[in-house]
């Protein structure tokens, strides 16, 4: 206990401390983000504004698990995996961007490719060490051996969060608040699986996304970048597959899955309307959702708010249904 009270303050108090010494060198260096133009109007003051904070986000997170947690258990072994391959992917992404000056990054097939190879591994991994992780929880009826389908959907689950996590991240604390939220719901439900290890990881991931928020609120100071969205997607999925609670993910992770649904559905309607009305039409005003909401009048700070309080919710629904997959497992 003593051991992860110092890993919640050194997260915490040392993101505190890092951040104003970081930023200026992010500032010097010019990793400066670039806006997209046919956005909201509001988010063109933000041009310019330090990015790339992902990586003192997955550095504070390396260096606590590292320090304070157990590294001997293969699962978390697997999160820090995931987690570093895809902030190694998410780096390479917000550097062709600053490079390029450029909203467009690496190419899209390159992401999943590396996705999919990290992913690959821990689905594996984790088959090879105990096939019992195949069995997946259903709220209201108990589990379900996927046997040796585990693999690709285990892939699935952890390449869609990665995503979702980076594509909530457009407005200033969103991602990081709603990341607090869903890792403290997940922190729950590992303390009654008896998950201890993963529980503190958890623990470090929330403190250091708090910490984070204090200069990523708006008016942000720093964007996380993809450096970080990626990598604290792949990470929340992570912790789903290595729990069994991949469909609880789908409830806790709501606004996560509501933001990436939510570009499955305008590029879908775009291109079906193009084939029925001779042109593209958007059925959002603008996707991911939340640009949609600004658009319908809301504030960026309004949009925040109110994400995280269906955050909050949902997690609350989420470990409700954890709590009856408990019983039923028991």
């Amino acid at each position: 206990m003593l051991r992860l009270i110092l890993a919640l303050i050194l997260s915490l108090v040392a993101m505190l401390l890092i951040g104003p010494r970081v930023l200026p060198v992010l500032r010097k260096m010019k990793f400066g983000q670039t806006i997209y133009e046919l956005g909201p109007k509001s988010h063109q003051t933000k041009q310019g504004t330090p990015t790339m904070g992902g990586l003192m986000i997955i550095g504070l997170i390396m260096f606590t698990s590292i320090l304070f947690l157990d590294m001997g258990d293969p699962k978390l072994q697997c999160c820090l995996l995931v987690m570093g391959v895809t902030a190694i992917l998410g780096f390479l992404d917000d550097w062709a961007k600053i490079t390029k000056k450029s909203t467009d990054g690496v190419s899209g097939w390159f992401k999943i490719a590396l996705q999919a190879v990290a992913s690959l591994g821990c689905a594996g991994y984790l088959w090879y060490l105990d096939p019992t992780i195949a069995r997946v929880l259903i709220p209201f009826y108990g589990t379900v051996d996927l046997g040796m389908f585990f693999i690709p959907f285990a892939m699935l689950v952890i390449i869609g969060a990665s995503n979702a996590v980076n594509l909530t991240d457009g407005l200033d604390g969103l991602a990081s608040g709603c990341m607090v939220v869903s890792c403290l719901a997940f922190l729950s439900l590992c303390l009654s699986f008896d998950e201890v290890a993963l529980a503190n990881y958890l623990l470090c991931i929330a403190a250091a996304c708090l910490g984070f928020l204090w200069f990523n609120a708006h008016p942000a100071k720093v964007f996380m970048g993809d450096t970080g969205s990626l990598s604290l997607g792949g990470a929340l999925g992570t912790v789903a597959v290595c729990t069994h609670t991949e469909l609880l993910l789908v409830i806790i992770g709501g606004v996560f899955v509501a933001e990436a649904t939510s570009v499955m559905i305008q590029v879908g309607w775009f291109k079906v309307s193009r084939k029925l009305y001779g042109e593209g039409r958007r059925f959002f005003r603008m996707a991911p959702i939340h640009h949609h909401f600004e658009k319908c009048g809301w504030s960026e700070t309004q949009v925040c708010v109110r994400f995280w309080i269906i955050a909050f919710f949902l997690a609350v629904l989420g470990l409700i249904l954890g709590a009856c997959c408990c019983v039923l497992i028991n």
